[in-house]
């Protein structure tokens, strides 16, 4: 019997399978390479801290639920098990084995302690008495004392043995005889991990920070010597919530829960294969199972290995440098109001830069006709200024209200900095709703033009996010369309207020009509098929979870629906299936920039639609956030919209098609093919659209003279 639905958590090591494919690609420059593996290791530190930890703990309260993919908790934590595995062996093989020595053949020559010269001996002991040693801390671990470790931090692990036991005198410092001599170091925040090496003939090598632990640690247990030593960390569950229903303060409480995260249960532990008794030893003071443990040759984190980029090799080893191109839509100099009360305008990032968000939110600040700006903020990075317009605004006494998610994973004490910096300044900020995250991404100015007071709207797939802006590709839509505003109104008045549901013309919002109007979409794409023209469906997005949207679209495709999706991580539906799913077809893109914007068309028969959105068709998406989804009105926007939903499916560089046993198998170039590059063929057309633009620009009147 064909499955209805793949496995979430198995679908997203398959999306890391895909990452790790473009770090095998020779093709590829090397620091990108290496960037993908990167990729990859911090993907799985988020991966073991929230999803995993899930089902450990679904194994622990319901052990015998069954998933509507098949598994139990301990299945599918065996299945993610032997699959993590198979992932992090392949990438450390392949940094170890290949990149490693590509990187030495770019002057960037990694070094293990042992093959260090006689002069780098010298250096590296010196090094480490003088920059390094200051700065440890060794913690013993005695059977009632225990250290505590910190989520995700990398440690020196050290199996001691006393030297001479007899004949010394007994010291108070060394702990119970009978214990275990492990002790473990913390490697440095605040150090660089790669240390340079004194060479000759303009050569660079390396070591990293850990290894000269590794070796020179024995200096911190005066009395003991190492019998074996190994490198690790651990990951812990990070999958809290905070009580929303407490009487407390909320802030407090969701400090709270950053502390759970340091303290809770380890579900990972991740380490190099020098010492089977440390190993051993961790296992069972962690609780662990041997599933729990990965061993790694070589490098432990290859996220260390980036600060190459920062060298004069590594800048050269990258991707050629994109222009963010400004959008020729908008004034550079002048503000927007004018071009706005005219026309919307689409903005299409990274390939078009991020500018002008910044600038319209600036632009605001400063304007003495402006009364208001609204707007809500998940993301936004360090040292923003978007940050730092609000306070302007504020300062020069405009209404600034702003909607802060403090439960952005990862980011909450981020956020929680931020808004009370907003807070100080004289912004009006609100701490989210009850039970629900707000991912909405919404910005609203209110400006007085003349004697009418009009509202300028901006809409976005992304964050309000200046640095990620550069690495995602997102689009968002500036409008001052009436419907479009009346409704961002009406969304402002219902976040931050008491209001009772209001209905919304154009904008759609979960968790009270995305859902619903999703599935009429599909329904009435249904109605509307038939074999000469059937219907047809496409979308874009970053993961598609939601089982109810998945059955409309399986009955979509029983009726002769075509469908077509690209979906960048987690994918449940099953496609190509006969009398279930054989109208859909499933394809994901994986390159330089993160795919992140949301696209969904609708044939509509011959009156088309379509939407941009916040939201990804997943449960938490659609029925426990706030998210929008809004329609693009303006023809010539849609249009432009419509072009680039089409090059998404005609990727065969980058793309990876799901078949219906849960492959993903790469869509290679044909013989008869020309090579068609998504991500490149946007770029290309965004940069002819700018130089056009700048060569119309240029052009002057040549006075005509007379001929003698």
């Amino acid at each position: 019997m064909e499955t209805k639905f793949f496995n979430r958590e198995l679908s997203w090591i398959e999306f890391n399978n895909r990452i790790l494919y473009n770090a095998f690609k020779k093709e590829l420059p090397l620091m990108e390479r290496l960037q993908f593996l990167s990729i990859v290791s911090s993907n799985f530190d988020e991966f073991f801290q929230v999803r995993v930890a899930s089902v450990k703990r679904m194994e622990k309260s319901n052990p015998k639920v069954v998933d509507d993919s098949g598994y139990t908790p301990k299945s599918l934590l065996r299945q993610i098990s032997v699959k993590c595995h198979k992932i992090i062996k392949e990438q450390h093989s392949l940094l170890m084995n290949e990149l490693v020595p590509l990187l030495a053949e770019k002057n960037l020559k990694y070094t293990t302690i042992a093959e260090l010269d006689a002069k780098q001996k010298i250096f590296v002991t010196e090094f480490f008495e003088n920059e390094v040693f200051p700065f440890l801390t060794p913690l013993r671990t005695d059977s009632n004392l225990f250290p505590h470790l910190i989520n995700l931090s990398e440690y020196v692990a050290f199996y001691l043995k006393a030297e001479n036991e007899k004949k010394k005198k007994k010291s108070p410092f060394k702990g119970n005889d009978k214990a275990s001599k492990v002790a473990f170091v913390q490697i440095p925040n605040g150090l660089d991990r790669i240390v340079w090496l004194p060479t000759e003939n303009g050569k660079k090598q390396f070591v990293l920070l850990e290894e000269l632990i590794l070796e020179f640690g024995k200096a911190l247990f005066p009395g003991f010597y190492v019998k074996e030593s190994m490198i690790f960390k651990i990951a812990r569950d990070a999958d809290f919530s905070v009580d929303e229903d407490s009487k407390g303060n909320f802030i407090k409480e969701m400090e709270k829960v950053l502390v759970k995260r340091q303290s809770s249960f380890v579900v990972q532990l991740l380490c190099t294969s020098t010492s089977q008794k440390i190993v051993d030893f961790l296992k069972k003071k962690l609780n662990i199972e041997n599933d729990d443990i990965y061993i790694v040759d070589g490098i432990l984190n290859p996220q260390v290995l980036m600060d190459l980029r920062g060298t004069s090799e590594g800048r050269n080893l990258g991707f050629s440098e994109w222009e963010h191109f400004y959008p020729v839509a908008l004034p550079k100099e002048e503000p927007y109001w004018d071009v706005l009360r005219n026309e919307d305008v689409l903005l299409h990032v990274p390939y078009e830069s991020y500018d002008p968000v910044i600038k319209f939110i600036t632009d605001a600040a400063e304007d003495e006709n402006v009364l208001s700006i609204k707007m809500t903020l998940y993301r936004t990075g360090n040292n923003s200024p978007i940050i730092s317009a609000l306070k302007k605004a504020a300062a020069n006494g405009k209404q600034v209200c702003v909607l802060v998610e403090l439960k952005a994973r990862f980011d909450e004490e981020r956020n929680i900095g931020w808004a009370n910096e907003l807070e100080s300044a004289g912004v009006t900020v609100v701490y989210g709703l009850v039970n629900l995250k707000v991912h909405a991404k919404i910005l609203m100015v209110i400006r007085k033009d003349d004697d009418i007071v009009r509202r300028y709207v901006h809409l976005s797939t992304g964050n309000y996010n200046p640095k990620t802006a550069k690495l995602y590709s997102d689009l968002s839509l500036f409008t001052t369309n009436q419907n479009i505003a009346s409704d961002a109104t009406l969304f402002f008045n219902m976040v931050t207020g008491y209001s009772d549901v209001q209905e919304l013309s154009s904008l759609n919002m979960a968790p009270i009509s995305i859902k619903s109007k999703l599935l009429d979409m599909i329904q009435r794409e249904i109605d509307k098929s038939t074999k000469e023209n059937p219907g047809l469906i496409i979308a874009k997005m970053n993961s598609l979870t939601h089982e109810d949207v998945i059955k409309a679209l399986y009955k979509a495709s029983c009726a002769g629906v075509k469908v077509l999706l690209n979906v960048r991580g987690i994918c449940m539906l099953v496609p190509g299936v006969k009398g279930m799913s054989e109208n859909i077809k499933v394809v994901s893109i994986v390159d330089r920039y993160l795919e992140h914007s949301r696209i969904f068309y609708f044939q509509n028969g011959s009156d088309s639609e379509i939407y941009l959105a916040s939201a990804d068709w997943m449960p938490r998406n659609l029925e426990r956030r706030v998210e929008l989804m809004f329609p693009i009105l303006d023809k010539k926007v849609f249009k432009e919209v419509e072009s680039i939903l089409d090059v998404y499916f005609e990727d065969n560089c980058n793309a990876h098609e799901l078949k219906k046993d849960g492959e993903w198998i790469p869509v290679l170039l044909e013989e008869s093919q020309s090579k068609r590059r998504s991500q490149e063929l946007l770029y290309k057309k965004y940069k002819r659209r700018n130089d056009s633009y700048e060569k119309i620009k240029q052009k002057k009147f040549e006075v005509r003279k007379k001929i003698e």
